[in-house]
């Protein structure tokens, strides 16, 4: 009998991984070049619930995305 594993809200926080890649550069704004999270956002990352973790995570694309399209 194989035992049942049950995900509590704690553990699915686990499963959605720091977008750090230890590439850390803050801009004038405080963001980080490498993860594009803000400072704050980075403080924040261990105490962030899912919900919390994935719009922190949207923010990102959206930076990321809008730093790549800037003009020189």
């Amino acid at each position: 009998m194989k035992a049942e594993i049950k995900l509590t809200d704690t553990h699915i926080v686990d499963l959605i991984p720091s977008p750090c890649i230890r590439s850390c550069c803050l801009d004038d704004n405080n963001t980080c070049l490498g993860c594009f999270r803000s400072l704050d956002e980075i403080c924040q990352w261990t105490q962030a619930d899912k919900r919390a973790r994935q719009t922190i995570l949207n923010n990102c694309q959206r930076r990321r995305r809008d730093y790549h399209t800037q003009p020189p």
